[in-house]
């Protein structure tokens, strides 16, 4: 009877211990990625998201202004909320939506393209189809919010320049769409750019022009969401990206985007480069970070 009471006195008092630790977040022998790289909350709906990134590479190359870019710009915006199109110089389009907060005069920015580089035969699966799918679906998810800024998600026209334009004039013919309504947005409180955001092996340490401390915010919203991994504490190098001209607004900027990639503007840039999982870990670590904001 005695061992028997010891036992019960054991248990009651690991029961006890576990549930404090669980309580503070402070179980042992756990990681911020869970087991098979899945995000640890459950709110984004990756696989919506993984369809409508195959939905675009089923439309073929996407050059701005092309008719299959045009044909995804009306698909895009009947999904944003409160879908619209606004003008970019050259005949192109941004398609963009809203989910209102509580004060309409505080506004938060997500963004990714739409377009892909002019090159023959390529689809873009990853630059930037993975953007656009986890913005269109970020924006499906939010409920208006009775707190904080409302967010505003705009799909760029004409990130990539022209075709056969030499790299060393992407800042000055590129950047189309960011360029249009940058100056619109200027006082919107961050920026949150998803670009490469798709491929199978995902990790995007800071890139250099990213402001630090909203990307030290995405961080720690990535360990909550059990999606840390794929956010290394290191800095890579500056990529010239649509949140230039944000941060020349001066909006504090972040540019998510694997610049590793290795099928960069290249043929591989397909389904087979890309994984729902990847998705699911940019979709989760964002929307937590926008709860934040």
């Amino acid at each position: 009877m005695r061992a028997l009471f010891v036992v019960l006195a054991v248990q009651v008092v690991l029961g006890a211990t576990f549930a404090v630790l669980a309580a503070t977040g402070n179980i042992p022998f756990t990681s911020d990625e869970p087991e098979g790289g899945v995000a640890r909350t459950d709110r984004f709906d990756s696989a919506a998201a993984f369809s409508l990134l195959r939905e675009q590479v089923e439309l073929g190359p996407r050059p701005a202004g092309s008719r299959a870019s045009r044909e995804l710009g009306e698909r895009l915006r009947g999904l944003l909320p409160g879908g619209r199109f606004e003008p970019v110089p050259g005949g192109l389009r941004n398609v963009v939506g809203e989910v209102p907060g509580r004060d309409p005069r505080r506004r938060v920015v997500v963004g990714a393209h739409y377009d892909t580089k002019d090159i023959r035969g390529f689809l873009g699966a990853n630059d930037s189809a993975s953007g656009t799918a986890v913005a269109v679906q970020l924006a499906r998810t939010l409920k208006p919010r009775e707190a904080g800024p409302s967010v505003v998600f705009v799909l760029f026209d004409g990130e990539e320049s022209p075709g056969e334009t030499p790299d060393s004039e992407f800042e000055q013919r590129g950047l189309r769409g960011s360029k249009a309504i940058a100056p619109r947005l200027r006082g919107a409180e961050a920026m949150v750019l998803l670009d490469f955001v798709g491929d199978r092996e995902l990790s995007m340490p800071r890139e250099a022009n990213s402001d630090e401390a909203l990307w030290s915010r995405l961080r720690a919203a990535a360990g909550r969401a059990g999606a840390g991994g794929a956010f290394p504490p290191a800095v890579t190098g500056a990529v010239s990206d649509d949140h230039l001209p944000f941060i020349e607004a001066g909006v504090p900027s972040i540019d998510l985007i694997d610049f590793t990639f290795s099928c960069f503007h290249r043929p591989c840039d397909d389904l087979s480069a890309v994984s729902e999982s990847s998705l699911d870990k940019t979709g989760e670590t964002v929307l937590e970070l926008l709860t934040t904001l």
